[in-house]
């Protein structure tokens, strides 16, 4: 029997911190984010709503590359 391992990577590591107003189920003012994509500039995060979306970087602080 041959066992193989196939290891999960994340290929994008980057996390953002929003610096905007605080946004009810949306997003909170200084939370910390991954980003899970980047498509057409704009950051994929799952949000506070538990779903994910499309933001624009100028809402974000990049804390960690």
């Amino acid at each position: 029997m041959r066992i193989i391992c196939i290891r999960k990577r994340n290929l994008l590591l980057l996390k953002i911190k929003y610096i905007g107003e605080t946004d009810f189920l949306v997003l909170t003012h200084n939370i910390i984010y991954d980003v899970i994509s980047i498509e057409k500039e704009w950051y994929r995060i799952i949000d506070d709503s538990g779903e994910d979306y499309l933001y624009p970087p100028e809402l974000f602080e990049i804390v960690e590359s």
